[in-house]
């Protein structure tokens, strides 16, 4: 047992109802009136703020459970603190004033849950659409993931309003440089910008809703990877690496190669694709073009492999579906070593170009401590000097078995992010070669039996955006009980709030554009006849047909 877990037993001794330990991985429940003092301590022994949800036992114990999680990846330790509230009255304290990446996290309990966090400065609502009915929390069993509500038609949610003298510049909802609805409110005072709202989930679906009520085990990786839109593998590698978790499941040797394989071919046609849209964003389009041009083959070569070019649907609980053919290997040996050259050359003109540094330099700007206060991951997070890679801090998939360096830059600017993001193409490609040359025979899934309910486990995985996160609680019916996903973006877009105060009207949307802001990407399914070109959208009965949901 690490001391910090030592240290916090001993101190909360008398206000624990439940400690278990086991792996990376402590869980305490403690009474609501410690949870600040229990959450200080821990950010005081260097934890970091991860992620917030609840969970709804209203019928077993008419309790709501919150869930709050931290990691210190010195200790390679997580920790879930639990807190139970009573459901006639769920009220907790808020923990902003400590945590202030823990904002959004806090609201969207409010909202999906109906608890009430006493002092939080913003309770506004976060995920729900105005003008959906007060007292209704679609995350409770209660609620019906197909239920649709009567609207009401007024109480919009009130946004900030600029004091004399200012202005308000709206980018969104709908706007050139944004790939899905965000409205971003910008106070200006001429044409510095001064403070900054949003409201977005616009596009929400209610992913996890479907998952707990309708789906199975097998079939949750397959919606799992369409939450985004670019980097879905991510999402379904999360999400079945927490099942098999759960279940002590463990997957062969040969799957975890594969998986860290598309994991990385990911990582460098996102980056890619990051490159071109910010190119695209200040009128460089040779350079979008360009980018895009050298992203073309990656997804040619997913698609030899998988099938598909995007959204591969290889991922099971239990490992993948398909197996990596010789050919295949030398494909991708010779599509790296082309596209290797042309990265280089990409980022030399990139550094040599005059109008690309004015643009980027001393723009945007997150310093480590700002940074550290958001709980920012990713290429955000590295650029600002913070040293945080979970492929290298939680090892998963063949990670273990892989070197390979973490780019870090300290200015905290965009072309901090650019230089961060164009060195990890490179060691991306590094990566690849190494399972080229190291990828073992055998098997590539195992079969398991029943997955025993109420077992609790977490996922992570270093997405192209930043720090990935699934929780699973598994449950009696043959699917999880309780799963919640934390994408990057989450944590990355609370930020913004200092990245754009300061900046100028003219360099929003690129500020915006620098995190790689991911919206969630899938309201519906379609198909495309290859013979006479029709296109069919499928409702949800049709869907439910097809995944055979009983």
């Amino acid at each position: 047992m690490s001391l910090i877990i030592h240290n916090i037993v001993e101190k909360f001794r008398d206000f624990l109802y439940k400690f278990s330990f086991s792996d990376e991985l402590a869980i305490f429940g403690i009474i609501p009136i410690k949870i600040k003092e229990i959450a200080d301590v821990l950010l005081s022994e260097g934890l970091r703020f991860v992620h917030l949800t609840a969970l709804d036992f209203s019928k077993e114990k008419n309790k709501l459970e919150l869930n709050y999680f931290f990691s210190s990846f010195e200790n390679k330790l997580n920790l879930i603190v639990k807190s139970e509230v009573d459901v006639s009255n769920p009220t907790i304290f808020s923990l902003t004033d400590i945590i202030p990446g823990i904002t959004w996290a806090e609201r969207e309990c409010k909202d999906l849950f109906g608890i009430n966090f006493e002092g939080h400065p913003d309770p506004r609502r976060l995920v729900l659409p105005d003008d959906w009915p007060d007292s209704l929390y679609p995350l409770r069993k209660e609620f019906s993931y197909n239920l649709k509500p009567s609207v009401k038609l007024e109480g919009a949610v009130e946004l900030k309003k600029p004091t004399e003298g200012r202005t308000v510049i709206p980018l969104g909802p709908f706007y050139p440089s944004l790939e899905e609805p965000a409205y971003f409110r910008l106070i200006v005072e001429g044409e510095e910008i001064v403070d900054f709202d949003y409201r977005g989930f616009y596009v929400h679906r209610g992913i996890e809703k479907l998952a707990e009520s309708a789906l199975n085990y097998q079939q949750i990786p397959f919606l799992a990877e369409r939450i985004c839109g670019i980097c879905g593998f991510v999402h379904s590698t999360a999400y079945c690496q927490a099942v098999e978790k759960a279940g002590d499941i463990e997957i062969p040797v040969r799957a975890k190669y594969i998986r860290t394989m598309f994991l990385e071919l990911e990582r460098i046609h996102s980056h890619l694709l990051w490159v071109g849209l910010a190119a695209h964003i200040i009128g460089f389009d040779t350079l979008f073009m360009q980018a895009w041009r050298i992203r073309e083959p990656v997804m040619y070569l997913c698609e030899i492999i998988t099938g598909n070019r995007k959204t591969y649907g290889i991922n099971i609980v239990g490992g993948v579906t398909i197996d990596v053919l010789p050919d295949h290997l030398k494909d991708m040996e010779r599509v790296i070593r082309e596209i290797e050259k042309e990265v280089i050359e990409l980022k030399e003109i990139i550094l040599d170009d005059e109008v690309i540094q004015l643009r980027f330099k001393n723009v945007g700007i997150l310093i480590e401590e700002e940074a550290k206060k958001f709980f920012v991951g990713g290429p955000v997070a590295r650029a600002s000097g913070i040293d945080i890679d979970i492929r290298r801090n939680f090892p998963y998939a063949a990670y273990s078995e892989i070197d390979f360096r973490t780019p870090l830059r300290k200015d905290g600017d965009i072309w901090a992010r650019t230089i961060v993001r164009l060195e990890e193409i490179l060691i991306s490609i590094n990566i690849l070669r190494q399972i080229i040359n190291y990828i073992p025979e055998g098997d590539t899934s195992v079969k398991f039996s029943k997955i025993e309910p109420w077992k609790e486990a977490i996922s992570y995985i270093e997405a192209p955006r930043g720090q990935l996160f699934h929780y699973v609680m598994t449950g009696p019916e043959g699917r999880p009980y309780r799963w919640s996903v934390r994408a990057p973006s989450y944590q990355n877009y609370q930020a913004l709030s200092v990245l754009l105060k300061g900046g100028s009207i003219a360099d929003a949307p690129l500020i915006i554009a620098s995190i790689d802001p991911c919206f969630s990407c899938t309201e519906r399914y379609e198909t495309i006849d290859l013979k006479d070109k029709s296109v069919k959208i499928y409702t949800a009965e049709e869907l439910k047909k097809c995944l055979k949901v009983r």
